[in-house]
């Protein structure tokens, strides 16, 4: 189910999120605005995806994300996250970010723990890591969907 709607194109701005999983995780995610979360198809499956994010204008970097009800934290909106594998000085609330999601690392499911939470999402990173070098999966770091006009803001489309 989840290969048909890849790869996956979508940008939006960065919202604050649930602050968790930074301080919890030490594993910081960017959070997509509802808006932006109710855009993806309805019937796309949740669980962990991989793919390539885009901060404003900068460097495309690998990413893992997951689109979820998050049943560790029992919410009750869907929430699409993405965690670039970068470190990044600071904060980017309120850029955009361009993601591209092009594969499935597997449905989501819930943990007993934080700490099987956290390996969990290592194990997802380190896959996400392996399938990304592939020529499929690389050759759309460089597509032309990360390359932002100049001066182009959210709200000028």
């Amino acid at each position: 189910g989840a290969m048909r709607h890849l790869p996956y194109f979508c940008r939006g701005e960065v919202v604050k999120g649930f602050g968790r999983g930074s301080k919890e995780l030490g594993i910081p995610t960017a959070n997509f605005s509802e808006q932006v979360v109710e855009s993806f198809p309805s019937d796309i499956p949740t669980g962990i995806y991989y793919g390539w994010a885009c901060v404003g204008n900068g460097e495309v970097h690998k990413m893992v994300l997951s689109i979820g009800w998050n049943p560790f934290y029992k919410n009750i909106k869907k929430s699409v996250e993405t965690h670039i594998i970068h470190t990044f000085k600071e904060d980017f609330y309120g850029e955009i970010l361009s993601i591209v999601m092009t594969g499935y690392i597997r449905p989501e499911k819930n943990f007993d723990s934080l700490d099987a939470l956290i390996s969990a999402i290592q194990e997802d990173i380190e896959e996400a890591k392996r399938q990304l070098d592939l020529p499929e999966h690389l050759k759309l770091k460089e597509d032309n969907f990360f390359h932002l006009p100049e001066g182009k803001r959210v709200n000028s489309h």
